[in-house]
């Protein structure tokens, strides 16, 4: 059972690595960030919702009192972080983004203490610091940031909607369904976004095209968009769901690390984008450091924040 859960729980770490790379195609077809996002949540959300109306339509009943949570999570937990996340990448390096979002234990981690006032072991404190500190090796802070200093802050933004998932994510119970709160939470993010993400002017043709981004493999945009959409997104959640049910907090949460790793390695193959020496052995400290902070806050028998494998990240 163990095994079985770290196997799926690897397996959707890497089918979510892909998001980044494959947005990055269709920025280079000539489609905006939130317009790569709102095709990403609408077709997610309909495949989504259509799977589950098929084989467990009753995962998509929405329990009225939990209506301003579904609504939280839709503009928080997904298209916060979606949006965020899919601007950022447009100005760093997708390795060095998932590294700065997966920071976003260390923010639960001082959201608990000092808001909701819960004592926490010195080994959170501890982790928080460790990642703090490399963070600033990899954005180089004694170069006075060599990186885009709107990246960084989008992608801290990302990171802050992230940890607003960790947090929702121990708002709900039995009475509501993980892939119909996904399902729903990818439709509402598409409606959200709408306003500002304007589907009526996506350049649609631009899905005829094979792109190539600076640097990276000739790939056909229409190709990428379906692959972000089927694998990206709905497989990796539903994979990510799995293994959650399946694994601890904190080991999950590691497995869940490793895409970071893998949406390096991927978008190094795919678009020619290399880490440093510095975001390497920075990164390795961030994580070390969120991963202590994150297995710290989850013992902590009463606290009332349990912080959970990301099921959504990038």
């Amino acid at each position: 059972m163990r095994r079985a859960g770290l196997l799926i729980a690897f397996a959707s770490s890497w089918c979510f690595a892909f998001s980044g790379p494959m947005a990055k195609y269709l920025g280079a077809a000539g489609l905006a960030p939130l317009e790569s996002v709102w095709v990403r949540m609408a077709g997610a959300g309909l495949l989504l919702a259509g799977v589950l109306a098929v084989v467990r339509p009753r995962a998509l009943r929405i329990p009225r009192s939990r209506l301003l949570f579904f609504l939280a999570y839709a503009v928080i937990a997904v298209a916060g972080v979606q949006a965020l996340y899919f601007a950022a990448i447009t100005r760093l390096p997708v390795g060095i983004t998932l590294l700065i979002e997966f920071t976003s234990p260390v923010l639960v981690v001082l959201w608990v203490r000092f808001v909701r006032r819960v004592r926490l072991p010195r080994a959170a404190f501890v982790g928080a610091v460790v990642a703090v500190v490399g963070l600033g090796i990899v954005v180089e802070v004694w170069s006075g940031l060599a990186l885009d200093p709107v990246g960084l802050l989008l992608a801290f933004g990302a990171a802050a909607c992230c940890a607003g998932y960790f947090l929702l994510s121990d708002g709900f119970g039995d009475d509501v369904d993980p892939l119909g709160l996904i399902a729903w939470g990818l439709l509402g993010a598409a409606a959200v976004l709408v306003p500002i993400s304007q589907p009526w002017d996506i350049p649609w043709t631009a899905f005829t095209r094979t792109v190539a981004p600076e640097g990276g493999h000739a790939l056909p945009a229409l190709a990428a968009a379906i692959w972000m959409i089927v694998i990206a997104t709905v497989v990796a959640y539903i994979l990510g769901v799995t293994a959650v049910r399946r694994l601890s907090a904190a080991i999950g949460s590691t497995v869940a690390s490793l895409e970071v790793i893998a949406g390096a390695v991927i978008a190094w193959i795919l678009v020619g984008e290399a880490l440093g020496p510095f975001q390497i052995a920075g990164g390795l400290i961030v994580l070390s450091g969120a991963y202590l902070a994150q297995r710290a806050t989850a013992v902590v028998p009463a606290a009332p924040v349990e912080v959970r494998e990301p099921v959504r990240a990038g």
